[in-house]
């Protein structure tokens, strides 16, 4: 609830818990047990911080934050809050949402390239090893440097094809490529599929600047991403959320203290995020919390126990609000203990004792001072929600998703000639201008077939010639090597005379093949070629 512009999460007795918006981009943490009341704490600081005109983007994971662009209403459980809080003033409201979804389902579709993704998140979205990663960033560089735009998931397999086809060749510049590593990506990358990631990967990609976004009245727009779906696949919901992370950074300008946010970025089931995270990544990830912060952006980590989250994470989470642990073993004491420790001491009570014995709702809060220090942690109550509570029907979304200022914007997905149909028609005017050579026979043709069809069965002819000539090329039994080799007009090529094959095939690839140098290069060698 936004009071005096300040962010009123909560109260103790009669103390009003607030965060100030000069320290918001301090970032924050909102932990506790399934059910202590995260999700309400969460959506008080969204709705507040919506109405102090910042933008906002969380991940709903449950659908159950969909409400926040209803009307709440006062029912008796919240009347009776409200009472007991001494709260008079609250107004039940809604809130300026626009829906998201990788899926494309309940929201507008996000899509990413593959080239924006990168090969370090993607490689998190597959569950790469660091030397499987590397032949991935291998890819990546082959692709740029021979303008082959990775731009779906089928560009990346093309590519990733190619480069096994002539690892040898990239050795001396790149580093050793294992047609292993690139069997185990080419497999992982069946099993994204069938997640459905590959709607994610496309154009037209997210514009991250949509996000920051306010409406007529100023208030800041809530981004809602429509995880439920997204969270059935744990490594592809953390990896998609840390792309969106490193996206805003990479996006967005230095801009220094404000007097509010530009963005607030609420990252749920945040453990996800970072189970198993090797410690090189952690470091990168790190340093992008510790700069973020000076983008006036501030992100609010939300798990079930602080210990969720990297040490060198917590210590960049100035505003924290702790909801009740549990406690019934060592090991869970442990972690109580870990919790109160963080909060700077309220002599008035045991932290520890006070996290084990909160309520539904009540939580230890302790935010930033004007000066940036930590304030003592307090007992205390937090606000209903002004919002509707819940999820909401499909056709009060789809009534929202129509209103939306992006509609048509991102509806449609565009395959752009990129990596694949450039690699596809190079193989193709090389099928063809083998077929015109004679060297290998035109498929039969069938009546009202394609000329994609025709085109890809005159590669498939091509590449079956290729193959006879390598597995002619494969060393000859130990008893057939008495006799002197004769050199006959039907003798095969020579295995290194393939591999240049592949290096002419490279430099036509971009276009070149029909141009007049690309023609004579190829009349040139596939003459010599299959002789």
């Amino acid at each position: 609830m936004l009071l005096n512009d300040k962010i009123l999460v909560g109260k103790s007795g009669d103390k009003e818990l607030f965060i100030l918006p000069k320290m918001a981009n301090r970032h924050g943490l909102i932990t506790g047990a399934s059910g202590s009341g995260k999700t309400i704490t969460l959506k008080v600081m969204a709705e507040s911080f919506s109405d102090a005109g910042v933008p906002v983007f969380l991940a709903d994971v449950k659908g159950d934050l969909a409400g926040t662009a209803m009307m709440g209403e006062v029912n008796e459980n919240i009347q009776e809050r409200l009472d007991a809080l001494n709260i008079t003033d609250f107004e039940p409201k809604s809130f300026p949402v626009r829906f998201w979804d990788i899926y494309g389902e309940n929201g507008h579709p996000v899509r990413a390239n593959v080239e924006q993704v990168g090969p370090e998140i993607l490689s998190m979205m597959l569950g790469l090893t660091e030397a499987q990663e590397g032949n991935l960033a291998i890819a990546f560089e082959v692709a740029e440097d021979e303008q082959l735009p990775l731009i779906n998931l089928e560009d990346l397999r093309a590519v990733l094809a190619y480069v096994a086809e002539n690892k040898d060749k990239y050795v001396t510049k790149y580093g050793n490529i294992t047609t292993q590593s690139i069997g185990v990506i080419q497999r992982s990358l069946l099993t994204l599929e069938k997640q459905g990631a590959d709607k994610f990967f496309g154009e037209p990609a997210l514009d991250i600047n949509d996000f920051f976004a306010v409406d007529k009245d100023g208030r800041g727009v809530i981004n809602t991403l429509h995880a439920v779906k997204l969270f059935e696949s744990p490594d592809l919901y953390a990896s998609f959320l840390l792309w969106l992370l490193t996206s805003l950074f990479s996006q967005t300008n230095e801009v220094g203290d404000l007097d509010k946010p530009k963005m607030v970025f609420f990252f749920d089931e945040a453990h996800l995020l970072f189970n198993g995270m090797p410690t090189y990544r952690l470091k990168r990830i790190t340093q992008v919390v510790k700069l973020i912060r000076s983008h006036g952006i501030g992100l609010y980590f939300i798990s079930q126990r602080p210990t969720d989250i990297p040490d060198e994470i917590m210590s960049q989470l100035g505003n924290r609000v702790q909801h009740t642990l549990r406690a019934y073993t060592p090991a869970e004491q442990k972690i109580v203990k870990a919790s109160a420790d963080s909060f700077r001491t309220n002599p008035e009570f045991d932290t520890a004792e006070a996290i084990l014995a909160l309520g539904t709702g009540e939580a230890l809060v302790s935010f930033q001072d004007a000066k940036g220090a930590p304030n003592i942690v307090e007992k205390a109550t937090i606000l209903p929600p002004q919002s509707q509570m819940g999820v909401i029907d499909g056709i009060a979304r789809q009534k929202i998703i129509n209103e939306s200022p992006f509609v048509g914007k991102y509806d449609t997905a565009i395959d752009p000639d990129s990596a694949f149909e450039r690699i596809q028609r190079m193989k193709a005017e090389l099928a063809e201008q083998a077929i015109s050579e004679g060297i290998i026979e035109q498929p039969v043709q069938y009546k009202g077939e394609s000329p994609e069809d025709i085109q890809r069965r005159n590669i498939e002819a091509f590449n079956a010639k290729l193959r006879e000539n390598q597995a002619a090329n494969q060393v000859v039994p130990q008893q057939q090597q008495a006799a002197p080799a004769k050199t006959t007009k039907t003798t095969k090529v020579s295995q290194s005379k393939l591999e240049k094959y592949a290096d002419r095939a490279v430099g036509n690839m971009v276009g070149s093949a029909s141009s007049a140098v690309g023609r004579n290069l190829m009349n040139k060698f596939l003459k010599s070629f299959f002789k």
